[in-house]
């Protein structure tokens, strides 16, 4: 049985970020979304349009991997990175909370995770399920470009 964590990830990301533009109606950007940085280490918002989807499917595949509750301080760390200072050394810098929280909120709505009071977020059955049919379906594409993954099905 071929899990989330078997299949590249960029292609898992992708698709699931496919699947949350056209399925799920909760996990839509908000109206500030294509002015905001993705943290204070970033000097412009990003240039992608889908970026919304393709965060929030990152942040179900973490949650995946994680197995645990994950709380949003240690998803800021996750999507942080550095902050360039000019001629001063870079210093690591946390990424949005807002954009985190907004995020799993409508995750929430969606019926994908479930809040863990005290301790975090955790995926429910549903977002399990997504991420597994997803991986499924890429590795039965994989499987048709290379005969020999077939053991993997």
């Amino acid at each position: 049985m071929v899990n989330a964590l078997e299949v590249p990830a960029d292609m898992l990301i992708r698709r699931i970020a496919e699947k949350l533009k056209g399925e799920y109606s909760q996990v839509k950007p908000p109206q500030w979304a294509f002015y905001a940085k993705t943290g204070s280490h970033k000097e412009y918002p990003p240039r992608d349009n889908d970026w919304w989807y393709i965060r929030a499917a990152s942040m179900l595949r973490k949650l995946y991997k994680a197995g645990q509750p994950i709380g949003i301080e240690s998803l800021r760390t996750v999507y942080g990175g550095r902050k360039r200072r000019g001629s001063a050394p870079p210093h690591f810098r946390k990424g949005s909370g807002s954009i985190i929280r907004e995020i799993l909120q409508q995750l929430e709505a969606a019926g994908l995770v479930s809040k863990i009071p005290g301790k975090g977020r955790v995926l429910t059955s549903k977002g399990r399920s997504l991420l597994d049919t997803t991986a499924r379906e890429i590795m039965q594409e994989l499987v048709k470009v290379n005969p020999e993954l077939s053991k993997y099905l």
